[in-house]
């Protein structure tokens, strides 16, 4: 592996050392190259194409070689000015009009300017745009109300919605709305996710598969140049080994630590960094067939579950229990007023054989490891046990992040009765409109897996979307929280405390609230 030199400046040559010997052979002892910030992922990404992507494990790479019109405020989820300096808001709330900064570039040299927002937005929600084949673009829901996109002049866009949509602005700051280099899509199509084209603190150098994803830094960035020369992102699906190379100086940082392990970081050679934010972590239940596709069945699955040990004793207190599809951070929109189901296995055998169910088989998907799924495979263990005692037999069947996503987002039927899951959101309207509605079900282009379905749901969260006073918003939302909870399209296990390790070497680091990694400012001292 080699990293170019750029004006003058020596490059890590050290990398291609260091990679080839400990960071692979896993050595008791290691050393990171200086200058080069090596961060423990939890798998493999899927792709470096920010249109194309869903996991917060790939966006964590993205957030740093890409920018977006907007950016959340450093520890917010509040949005600021990015690639655009400005923007107006027409009276009606359906037209946005940004104005860019002058001067900026992408990595391989050409201007972000009007045009090419306009075509990154055209080739996710065009399908006459001639690189729509380069999709497909899961998440292109998130702009689902943008009517059209105009070029007023090269510094000034212009974007028309078909109705007022209160999270449009956040949604542009989420990865799905980071600028890629037109050049480079139409350069290399298809292959653009592995030769990936931004205008970030840090520009693509390197992807070997399964070891590791190398970025250098921009030095003529336009808000300034980043602490380190290079970051190098290594896939450890193992948390334990993760652990042991954070331990043996393999890496330099580690994020989503084993909750049993963050003990083993006390003392002052390593930092650990908390931060709440809004996640959920749930079980998603198959709604369409099966057992689950009866609302008794969900429920009683919600009580047979002990939650309460699970977040005491498999995440070792690093979560609270999840009373729906809300997570609390989202305070304004968050429904106080629901308790979670509690853990009452006599009140779940009354309700299956209520429901006339004994004995059901159920196929459970679980994840080895992968975006914010915590302790997986304990996790799934815990919960087979507990659906056991009510009389559930469960057959677990394990995969790794990437094909475990294959299996799950295009829907559990025929194939799973329930699945792990769980989600990171930038506003309280992104994971139940494109988890919980009717038209997301997965042959619609949603995530709705396991095909839950409420017309009263689907209105309520039309409306809260399309509002903009916050107050009604947050009524509507709590409305569908309590309708949500008791159909129990999902079991809601827990509200997830994000946490990372860096070594005494890492400073100016901190978690953010959106869960994704901001490396610009981190050095190695």
């Amino acid at each position: 592996m080699t990293i170019i030199r750029t004006a003058g400046r020596a490059v890590i040559a050290a990398v291609a050392f260091a990679l080839s010997l400990g960071f692979t052979t896993g050595l008791a002892t290691a050393s990171t190259p200086d200058n080069v910030l090596v961060v423990g992922q939890i798998a493999e990404p899927k792709s470096l194409d920010p249109a194309t992507v869903t996991a917060v494990n790939d966006f964590r790479i993205l957030m740093n070689m890409y920018d977006g019109l907007v950016r959340y405020k450093d520890g917010t989820l509040e949005v600021e000015p990015a690639l655009a300096k400005s923007w107006d808001i027409s009276a009606d709330g359906t037209v946005y009009t940004f104005t860019l900064r002058s001067g900026v570039t992408f990595h391989d040299g050409t201007a972000v300017d009007a045009d090419a927002v306009k075509f990154n937005f055209d080739r996710m929600l065009d399908e006459n745009h001639p690189y729509h084949d380069t999709g497909p673009f899961p998440l292109s829901f998130f702009f689902s109300a943008i009517e059209g996109v105009k070029v007023v002049d090269s510094s000034t866009v212009e974007f028309t919605l078909n109705a007022p949509y209160a999270p449009f602005l956040s949604n542009l700051a989420y990865p799905t709305g980071l600028i890629a280099s037109p050049a480079g899509i139409k350069k290399s199509g298809k292959e653009f996710g592995r030769n990936p084209v931004g205008s970030g603190a840090f520009k693509f150098d390197t992807w070997r598969a399964n070891e590791a994803v190398v970025v250098s830094r921009n030095d003529s960035y336009w808000d300034g140049k980043a602490g380190s020369e290079a970051i190098v992102f290594r896939p450890i699906t193992d948390g334990n080994t993760r652990v042991a190379e954070m331990l043996s100086g393999g890496i330099d940082m580690m994020v989503e630590v084993p909750p049993v392990s963050l003990s083993k970081f006390t003392g002052s050679d390593f930092s650990v960094v908390e931060q709440a934010g809004p996640h959920v972590w749930f079980l998603i239940l198959n709604a369409k067939e099966g057992p689950f596709a009866n609302k008794l069945a969900r429920q009683a699955a919600n009580y047979a579950i002990n939650k309460k040990a699970i977040v005491e004793d498999v995440l070792e207190g690093t979560a609270a229990i999840a009373a729906g599809p809300t997570p609390p951070a989202f305070a304004w929109a968050y429904n106080e007023a629901l308790d979670p189901y509690p853990y009452d296995p006599a009140k779940a055998k009354s309700l299956l054989k209520e429901a006339g169910i004994s004995n059901a088989k159920l196929t459970f998907y679980v994840t080895q490891g992968g975006s914010g799924m915590l302790d997986p495979v304990a996790m799934g263990t815990a919960i087979q046990a507990d659906l056991a005692a009510v009389g559930f037999d469960v057959e677990i069947k394990t995969f790794e992040w990437n094909a475990f996503l294959g299996e799950v987002n295009p829907g559990l039927e025929g194939k799973a009765d329930m699945a792990e899951m769980a989600w990171m959101t930038n506003d309280p309207d992104t994971l139940p409109y494109l988890a919980l509605r009717t038209g997301a079900w997965p042959d619609k282009g949603g995530f709705n897996s396991g095909y839950y379905s409420n017309p009263k749901v689907d209105e309520l969260l039309e409306a809260a979307r399309s509002s903009t006073d916050q107050a009604e918003r947050a009524r509507l939302y709590k409305e569908m929280q309590t309708i949500v909870q008791d159909d129990a399209p999902w079991v809601f296990v827990a509200n997830w405390k994000q946490n990372a390790v860096t070594s005494d070497k890492v400073a100016n680091f901190s978690l953010q609230p959106s869960f994704f990694l901001l490396l610009k400012d981190v050095k190695k001292n």
